[in-house]
């Protein structure tokens, strides 16, 4: 474990020194939150390719897609197709956000809100939903970090068995506050080098080693290789919903903006479907776990007491790799959490402050102050998500992990709609929001915070993702109070953008 370890720590001090490097590379003056929050927007179409994938693609991913796929079979490949359906989504429609937010000085889908639907307190729900859904999938990073320092052995007893997960945590908060959203785009590009070079060695040699892949398939058991009764709905809303769901979050928002153009967002929407090829060569991971039979090994059973289907990949890795590269790999995983973990918090932040802070707090702050505040925010965020990781179980974390998309995907209607037509009134988008936020919660809570909510209808039943039914509920309120407004003449505001501001240039 020794070479691992020093392999691990080699890799995980180069990317530190690239994080604190960034503040030179391409250089602007970060005492403006659009530099330090936004790169200046000038990242072409391969950093945005690899800022994107690095963004979408997380620790997580690497971890838990397996991980269900390992513990309930066929299901847990819903982030297949979801990640095809996403790519057409946001090449038709969001090219328009980043238009109008070039032409405007938009940082954050709360400023677009605030301007187009004249409501600011639309655009406090707005934030105030990013910030919330932000949180768990940060510390969700730090999760993927902490099993891979157990994986690794670096564990003890009471807190300094999370020293070295904290101090992970403080080089992250350290870079990101110097250098801003460059420092996660030039760590993307080692960690997406690794990434694949794990992929395609544990594709190759782990099938090998267990007979090939028909071997493979042959040790799954027959139930986990199909989708069982009544999971069809479940599967389908949960892909329809996710794909909804993920170009909302701000991280995603923010990896978007950051382009110099429309067309190098539509470039990108034609190259990241490379990804969903690895990320199904990462899911098939959790059937090679299954017929390594690694759950059984009693030198595994430490791990997986602790932290469940989550080490299904580090035990696969630790039995079949060879420790120098089992520490490649384990730092491949590490990389790959700190570059999500903190285009997260510099979102977060840039809500925080853009919407919050200058809008309620500091009306006529400096843009000195303002990029200020966004790094502070962004330290402040992390020491959260770190909390949800140190102080909550695991499983609580990932459950309100699970609430994440459910919250998100309700500022669909004003973000999305709103690109294209202000038809849905404010009082009615607020009054939407706030219905689609109460029932996907509700639906959570009552299935233990479980994704899949059984809809009752007459005598039949539609198990499906919650998030999706809450947005149903949302869309619907948002109807009927729009027709309400018109009937009792309610003002719609003012808009300052144009039609031509959502072509923009760059074409």
């Amino acid at each position: 474990m020794g070479m691992a370890i020093t392999v691990f720590i080699a890799l995980f001090a180069l990317v530190t020194v690239l994080g604190f490097v960034a503040a030179r590379w391409r250089a602007g003056d970060l005492n403006h939150i659009h530099e330090w929050g936004l790169a200046g927007r000038r990242f072409g179409t391969v950093v945005t390719w690899f800022l994107l994938g690095g963004d979408l693609y997380t620790a997580y991913t690497f971890i838990a897609v397996p991980a269900l796929v390992f513990g309930v079979g066929a299901l847990g490949f819903f982030a297949l197709p979801y990640t095809l359906m996403v790519y057409p989504f946001v090449f038709v429609v969001f090219p328009r956000l980043w238009s109008v937010a070039h032409r405007h000085g938009y940082v954050t889908a709360g400023d677009f809100v605030r301007a187009r639907h004249d409501s600011p307190t639309l655009a406090l729900m707005i934030t105030l939903t990013g910030i919330l859904a932000t949180m768990p999938y940060i510390a969700l990073q730090l999760v993927g970090i902490e099993v891979v320092i157990g994986a690794l052995g670096l564990t003890g007893p009471g807190w300094m068995g999370e020293l070295p997960l904290i101090i992970a945590f403080a080089i992250l908060a350290a870079y990101t506050y110097t250098s801003g959203l460059r420092a996660p785009a030039l760590i993307a590009v080692v960690k997406d080098v690794l990434i694949y070079l794990v992929v395609i060695a544990a594709i190759v040699i782990i099938p090998a080693r267990l007979g090939g892949y028909g071997k493979v398939f042959e040790a799954v058991p027959h139930d986990k290789l199909l989708l069982k009764p009544g999971q069809a709905g479940a599967y389908a809303t949960l892909a329809l919903g996710s794909a909804l769901a993920l170009f909302l979050y701000p991280h995603s928002v923010t990896g978007l903006l950051s382009a110099d153009g429309r067309r190098t967002i539509k470039r990108n929407m034609a190259l990241l479907p490379a990804y969903s090829l690895v990320l199904a060569l990462i899911a098939a991971l959790g059937y090679m776990a299954l017929a390594s039979g690694v759950h059984h090994d009693p030198a595994f059973a430490a791990g997986f007491r602790q932290y469940g289907a989550n080490f299904a990949v580090p035990a696969l890795f630790q039995r079949w790799f060879p420790p120098w590269f089992f520490g490649v790999a384990m730092a491949a995983i590490a990389i790959g959490a700190l570059v999500p973990a903190a285009i997260m918090s510099i979102a977060a932040a840039n809500l925080f402050t853009r919407n919050i802070y200058r809008e309620y707090l500091r009306p006529g702050c400096t843009h000195i102050e303002e990029a200020r505040m966004a790094k502070l925010s962004s330290l402040v965020v992390k020491v959260g998500a770190l909390a949800f990781v140190l102080f909550l179980p695991q499983k609580y974390a990932i459950n309100f992990q699970l609430l994440g998309g459910v919250w998100i995907i309700q500022t669909l209607p004003a973000i999305v709609i709103g690109l294209y037509t202000r038809w849905l009134h404010r009082g009615a988008l607020m009054a939407g929001w706030t219905a689609g936020m109460l029932v996907g919660t509700w639906m959570a809570a009552t299935q233990g915070f479980k994704a899949i909510f059984p809809l009752h209808l007459g005598d039949a039943t539609f198990p499906g993702y919650a998030a999706v039914y809450a947005l149903a509920v949302n869309l619907l309120v948002c109807v009927l109070v729009t027709w309400l407004a018109g009937a009792l003449g309610w003002s719609r505001g003012n808009d300052p953008t144009r039609p031509a501001d959502y072509l923009g240039t760059g074409e």
